[in-house]
């Protein structure tokens, strides 16, 4: 006869049996409490939303801040540019202009994996677009500083005269 086959295993016992007692048939142990143990479970899941909640957060204050760099990288770079009209600056100006803007169309989805009902993610987003206003800002005063703004009649018109160029020289020794 084979092995295992037709005969019982004396040391095998059926789990699936109806007939076996229950874990509730047993007493608890001395010191255990299974409410304390759900309880247990319970602050374990809240703390673990919170830190969950605190991540998020945080991240989205990291977010919001990531324009400043961006902002003074721009500003150095438009410094670097100098203010004659030529392919660099015009292209460091044009970049100037489109980040921010791409930047501000696109908030609810650079937000949209940090909301959560116990964030609030309202503040970062202020101070996101805040950021990228500061960047545009930026790019328009490069505009100016290139001439390319139309701050005069005669930018429209063009039967009025040009504005005349007004400037100013100081210092220097007097010669008397």
């Amino acid at each position: 006869m084979e092995k295992g086959k037709g005969l019982g295993r004396r040391w095998a016992i059926d789990l699936t049996e109806n007939s076996t007692p229950s874990s509730r048939e047993f007493p608890d142990p001395l010191g255990f409490d299974r409410a304390s143990q759900d309880q247990d479970d319970l602050t374990v899941s809240r703390q673990k939303k919170e830190a969950e909640a605190a991540w998020k957060s945080q991240k989205a204050w990291e977010v919001a801040q990531a324009p400043f760099k961006n902002l003074m990288m721009m500003g150095f770079m438009m410094w670097m540019a100098g203010s004659t009209v030529h392919l660099f600056s015009i292209g460091i100006t044009f970049s100037a202009l489109w980040q921010p803007i791409s930047a501000l169309q696109g908030v609810g989805k650079v937000f949209e994996p940090y909301k959560d009902s116990r964030v609030d993610i309202l503040a970062p987003k202020l101070l996101f677009i805040a950021l990228n206003l500061a960047g545009l800002a930026l790019g328009i005063w490069k505009l100016n500083t290139l001439g390319l703004l139309p701050t005069h009649a005669s930018d429209w018109v063009s039967s009025l005269p040009p504005a005349q160029e007004v400037e100013y020289s100081g210092g220097g020794f007097p010669l008397h």
